[in-house]
């Protein structure tokens, strides 16, 4: 190859590689333009924005933050085979080995609740040790913990639809109810003050479904508990009862697409333009209700008082990840944001988050334990 040849090849190639990492810089160029985009978008409205990874807590991978539960002040650990409770700065308070194949957890105020999802183990906990384990003769199906940790224990059964065994919080058993007429146990909730325990079931042997509500006494008697009927009802209507609460002493169930209370004698579908309930929370004397109004539709927030009028009624966003609260407030993680309400729907905190969050947990009434895909974190607001 003569001189002039050379020559010409090497500007060529020269000219290539200046062309490649022309493209390759306005590609991320373009991309870093998009994310800034994007991050302003969330940032958008938002009374703050927080980097979780700067707030006080632990890093940890996303495989381990799946497993961490807000529990008091730390979080609980829940593996396959073992429970630990730890504190926000990571430190381990105590362990248990556990042999589960599908944990959950629920926690309801200083008490948490782990079971075996269609095992037949569960286990009660504090911030300072494991309460108790007790093992069930049947698959368990679904769990419900009250405020003072009693809980109810909903299973199969081998020659009834189900049954629903009933604890106090040490793990002494109270009282056990079989469906043998009134179908599957679907859902339990324990009143405020843990004296009643609601039961929803549905009877599938007819033409049409029908749902029943049965509520349980629980009293205590000399150095016992013990728990006996106080009402039934009928769902008037071939539905799916799939959750219950208690508001103050209103009940309310939940199916797919309605919201029933019960009135004078019997459960009534209120009449509210909510489309399809997806979440449902009690605080202070006010309902809260996540709900769309299809399949990926935007989700909405509305708050019902005691008189079952909506007092506040809002879009809230997309992807909910999650939600917490107590008898004051209520949190709300959904696509990138946080947002804090007060009991009547007032916002007393808009935060927007680096981190896509997991879990929500209440530390105090201005402080929240945020389980993110990057660690755990505390924040106030």
């Amino acid at each position: 190859m003569d001189t002039k040849s050379k020559s010409n090849s090497t500007i060529y190639k020269s000219l290539t590689i200046t062309v490649m990492l022309f493209v390759v810089l306005l590609v991320i160029s373009i991309v870093l333009l998009f994310l800034v985009i994007n991050r302003e978008d969330a940032l958008k409205g938002a009374d703050r924005a927080i980097r979780l990874s700067a707030q006080g807590g632990f890093d940890c991978e996303y495989a381990e933050a799946q497993k961490l539960f807000p529990f008091e002040e730390g979080v609980l650990k829940v593996l396959n085979d073992r429970v630990a409770y730890l504190t926000l700065s990571g430190n381990e308070v105590y362990s248990n080995t556990v042999n589960y194949q599908n944990p959950i957890c629920s926690v309801n105020n200083e008490h948490a609740i782990v079971c075996d999802m269609d095992g037949y183990t569960f286990s009660m906990y504090t911030q300072d040790h494991q309460v108790y384990e007790i093992s069930t003769t049947e698959k368990i199906k679904a769990v419900s913990i009250a405020s003072d940790g009693k809980c109810a224990i909903i299973c199969d059964s081998e020659d009834a639809f189900g049954q629903v065994t009933i604890y106090d919080e040490n793990g002494v058993f109270i009282a056990s109810w079989i469906s043998y007429d009134s179908g599957y146990p679907l859902a339990a909730v324990f009143n405020s003050d843990s004296s009643k325990v609601m039961v929803s079931a549905v009877n599938t042997d007819g033409a049409t479904y029908e749902s029943y509500i049965k509520v349980f006494s629980i009293v205590y008697e000399g150095s016992k508990y013990t728990a006996s009927d106080y009402s039934m009802y009928i769902i008037p209507e071939d539905t799916i009862v799939s959750a219950l609460c208690y508001c103050g002493e209103a009940m309310y169930a939940f199916s797919s697409s309605s919201i029933y209370t019960l009135s004078g004698e019997s459960f009534a579908p209120l009449t509210l333009d909510i489309g399809s309930v997806n979440y449902e929370a009690v605080v202070g004397d006010n309902l809260f209700i996540i709900y769309s109004d299809g399949v990926d539709q935007m989700n909405k927030l509305a708050i019902l008082d005691s008189s079952n009028q909506i007092v506040y009624n809002s879009p809230v966003g997309s992807v909910v990840n999650a939600y917490c609260y107590n008898d004051s407030y209520f949190a709300l993680s959904i696509d990138r944001r946080i947002y804090v309400f007060d009991a009547t729907g007032k916002v007393v905190a808009d935060i927007s988050v680096d981190e896509d969050v997991l879990r929500l947990g209440y530390i105090e009434n201005d402080r929240l334990v945020v389980v993110s895909t990057g660690g755990v974190h505390s924040i106030t607001y």
